[in-house]
């Protein structure tokens, strides 16, 4: 089964052969380990294909992310890494006081990227083709504000946060409609909601202030026969239903932060489970049969032979390959 099919597959929650494979890595991986992460490649060839392309810089953009040292992103945001290999913190806010907002822009400019590449790429894989992540609202918003600050807009409803949040979802809509009319299979948004108990706001807030956001990224990726994607960090099974409802296709999620059993009881078969294992005990400290078991436990929760599961884990730059690789060893054993 080559691997186009297998997605799709996995995405209709049809019979698969296996689940289909995808690994994530951080910067320090391929700056410092890309031998490793060849050899696992061959071993294990990933069914995601991600192309690249070359967008536009602003003139302030300077650094790199994965250096140790700081860099300025395209929203004129600074970041600080305290170690190679890692993309760090943003230490320093455009928008840390609202007199900034009346001659704030959001960077348009690079949206006038070239899709060539992409959709090069597209025509000679076989490979399900994911295109960028064209939005994170919640984040991006963070980024700009200080996370203390945005908190209190939130809680308080300062009506600066309403007209910055209007603005950078226009930004992020004209995104989405370029990648979503691009050759790509997939596109997809980010946010970090969940800490590891609960959601960082009320759902009620949640739903109210970021779900219609959301369900434009969906409504543009459907429109143009996209699948769409969906990844957050933390505790977020009091969204799940949301997610759901807006059709979310596939959700990266921090399973071991969450009842893993009573996910599969609620939600097996109608959302696809994009990954993961856990990378903040097991992966990085854990031994190979500890990985295996973690395995062992998403599968018998989440897998019944009829698609709904990727095969994803992320690759931390304390993680052993060989805990990597026994990821996809025991998902060979289906």
């Amino acid at each position: 089964m080559k691997s186009y099919e297998r997605m799709i597959k996995t995405l209709k929650f049809e019979k698969v052969d296996r689940p289909p494979r995808d690994l994530w890595a951080l910067p320090g991986i391929s700056m410092d380990r890309a031998d490793e992460m060849e050899m696992v490649k061959k071993r294990f060839p990933m069914d995601i294909g991600y192309p690249s392309c070359d967008r536009p810089r602003m003139p302030y953009e300077r650094g790199n992310p994965g250096e140790k040292g700081t860099y300025v992103d395209e929203w004129d945001c600074v970041w600080e890494a305290k170690e190679r290999g890692v993309v760090g913190e943003v230490k320093q806010y455009p928008l840390d006081d609202w007199s900034k907002l009346k001659n704030f822009k959001p960077p348009y400019e690079t949206l006038n990227f070239n899709m060539d590449p992409v959709n090069k790429f597209v025509a000679t894989t076989d490979t399900f083709v994911m295109g960028a992540c064209v939005a994170r609202p919640f984040e991006r918003m963070q980024f700009l504000r200080g996370p203390e600050n945005l908190y209190l807009d939130i809680g308080y409803g300062t009506k600066e946060l309403y007209q910055l949040c209007e603005m950078m979802h226009d930004f992020e809509r004209k995104n989405a409609e370029i990648w979503a009319k691009s050759d790509v299979h997939a596109i997809a948004f980010m946010d970090d909601w969940g800490s590891q108990r609960s959601l960082l706001i009320s759902p009620e807030m949640w739903r109210e202030l970021f779900k219609p956001l959301y369900n434009d990224y969906v409504d543009i990726a459907h429109s143009q026969g996209k699948y769409i994607f969906m990844h957050s960090d933390g505790y977020i099974m009091d969204i799940y239903e949301d997610l759901i409802e807006m059709g979310v296709d596939a959700i990266n999620s921090q399973l071991f932060c969450m009842d893993i059993e009573e996910i599969g009881r609620r939600f097996k078969g109608r959302i696809t489970f994009w990954g993961e294992i856990d990378r903040q005990n097991i992966l990085p400290f854990g031994k190979v049969e500890e990985v295996k078991n973690a395995v062992k436990r998403v599968k018998k929760a989440l897998w019944n032979g009829n698609g709904g599961i990727i095969a994803q884990c992320e690759w931390g730059i304390n993680n052993s390959r060989e805990n990597i690789e026994a990821v996809f060893e025991e998902w060979e054993n289906v």
